[in-house]
């Protein structure tokens, strides 16, 4: 067994030699052949299998013919390019020609037409527009005439209804003083204003005070007058009665 083992591995290196160096010049005539079959050939390069064996490698096959190279065609001459002309330069002349200005256009004198002599009027048209205008004058002044003393009318009852107004308004307020008694510490005249709303028969409905003397115990001796005074005097005319009255009072005045 072991003479067996001895002579087996001293007949494998020998083969490992040469097949180590048969794979090297496939590998290089492959590397060779797809070189030149690239550059020549339009088709893809066909993929090459290479298996190793243990076993004895059959011998190369023969090189390929050497591949003849088609000759190149001789370089073409290089082209001679000219330089470019210059462009011819145009001399302007020194004096430019000025162009001749247009005539201004005659402006069109305006027409003028002829006054048309105006109608002469007609003397009796005119005598009847006279009377209209008069008429109508006189109707204007005479409205003017009735407005002005109807309101010199309306005057004259404003103030003699103010006056029955005021009259009224003092006897109602007369009446309400002799109802105030002043407290012993006022001093000085100050004014209480009171808001009064009363009846056709003169009864006393309600008393707000709207300004204070400042004092109040007059404001209160003013307040108890006016409900101590109803019924309060009715006016003598019932046409100037008024439901709410502003009533001032001052101390000096009882």
């Amino acid at each position: 067994m072991a003479a067996e083992a001895l002579e087996h591995s001293s007949r494998r290196e020998p083969a490992l030699g040469r097949a180590f160096a048969l794979a090297l010049a496939v590998h290089a005539m492959l590397i060779g052949v797809m070189f030149v079959g690239v550059r020549w050939q339009s088709r893809p390069p066909e993929t090459v299998t290479v298996e190793l064996w243990d076993q004895p490698v059959p011998p190369a096959p023969p090189p390929p013919p050497p591949v003849v190279e088609a000759p190149k065609p001789p370089p073409e001459p290089p082209k001679v390019v000219e330089p470019p002309k210059p462009e011819p330069k145009v001399e302007k002349p020194d004096i430019a020609e000025k162009a001749p200005k247009p005539k201004p256009k005659p402006k069109p004198e305006p027409k003028v037409e002829k006054a048309k002599p105006k109608p002469k009027p007609d003397p009796q048209f005119v005598k009847r527009m006279q009377e209209e205008a008069a008429r109508e004058e006189k109707a204007l002044a005479e409205q003017n005439r009735v407005r002005e003393a109807r309101a010199a009318a309306e005057r004259l009852a404003a103030t003699a209804r103010q006056k029955e107004l005021q009259a009224w308004t003092d006897r109602i307020a007369a009446k309400i003083r002799g109802n105030i008694v002043l407290p012993p510490d006022l001093v000085g005249n100050p004014e209480a204003i009171f808001d009064v709303a009363l009846l056709p028969t003169g009864e006393v409905l309600t008393v707000r005070r709207r300004k204070s003397s400042g004092h109040a115990g007059y404001d209160a001796a003013v307040e108890r007058a006016i409900y101590k005074a109803s019924p309060l005097p009715k006016p003598d005319q019932p046409g100037i009665f008024r439901r709410d009255l502003e009533l001032r009072f001052h101390p000096k005045d009882e």
